[in-house]
C-alpha cells in the first residue's frame, strides 16, 4: 500500500469509530496479526510502539494482545492472514519474529542472496509461487515483503531453516476500535484493503 494509501487507511477507521453508535469515545489500535484463531473469532496481535507515526510502525510490544473480532462482518474487512515475521533490517542483516514458544521477540541474522525491487503482489514471480520457500539444500528462504513489494532470498543458519513456514511470513497489519482492549467494535485489515481503487 502507498503511502497515500495508509493515511486514508488511517483516517478510515477513525470515520468507523465515530460512525460507532455506542456512546462515549474509544481508542485505535494498530498491530500484526501473528495468530489467528478463525473458530474463535481471536487475533493475536504484536503492537506497535510508535503510534504517533502510523506510516512507520514498530511492532515490537510485549507481551502479544488477545483481541477478539466483530462479530458482524460489516464491521470489519477482510479476515486477517497470521505469520511471525515482524521486521526485515537489510542494513543490519537481521530479522526479527515472535516466538510463539518464548511468547518473546527473537532476532536472526541472514545474508541477502537476492533482492528484486517493485515486485507487485499479481507479479508471478509472487502469484504462482508459494511463499514464503525454504530451500534447505541452499539453506536459503525466500520471501515477499508486500509493503516495501520487495522479493527477497536470504541464506540463514541451518538450524533456522527447520522453523515452520509461517515463521518466515509476515502477517497482516490491522487497524482496530475498541472500548475494552480485549475486544474490536470495528477492524480493519490494513494489509488487505486497498484504498486507491476507491478513488480518493
Amino acid at each position: 500500500m502507498t503511502m497515500t494509501g495508509r493515511l486514508w487507511a488511517c483516517g478510515g477507521i477513525l470515520m468507523l469509530a465515530a460512525s460507532c453508535g455506542c456512546g462515549g469515545l474509544g481508542r485505535v489500535n494498530q498491530g500484526q496479526v501473528v495468530g489467528f484463531d478463525r473458530e474463535k473469532g481471536l487475533a493475536t496481535l504484536i503492537l506497535d510502539s510508535n503510534p504517533a507515526d502510523p506510516l512507520h510502525p514498530r511492532y515490537d510490544t510485549l507481551p502479544p494482545a488477545v483481541v477478539r473480532i466483530p462479530h458482524d462482518p460489516r464491521e470489519m474487512g477482510p479476515l486477517p492472514d497470521a505469520g511471525t515475521l515482524l521486521a526485515v533490517d537489510l542494513e543490519k542483516s537481521e530479522l526479527v519474529m515472535f516466538d510463539p514458544a518464548t511468547q518473546g521477540l527473537r532476532s536472526i541474522p541472514f545474508t541477502l542472496v537476492d533482492r528484486q525491487d517493485k515486485i507487485a503482489l499479481d507479479d508471478a514471480r509472487v502469484a504462482r509461487a508459494k511463499l514464503p520457500r525454504v530451500d534447505r539444500e541452499q539453506r536459503t528462504v525466500t520471501i515477499y515483503l508486500s509493503k516495501r513489494r520487495q522479493l527477497l532470498t536470504i541464506s540463514v543458519a541451518p538450524e533456522v531453516l527447520n522453523l515452520p513456514a509461517d515463521r518466515w511470513r509476515v502477517g497482516d497489519e490491522v487497524r482496530y476500535y475498541f472500548k475494552s482492549p480485549d475486544r474490536a467494535l470495528r477492524l480493519m485489515n490494513v494489509t488487505k484493503t486497498d484504498v486507491n481503487k476507491s478513488g480518493k
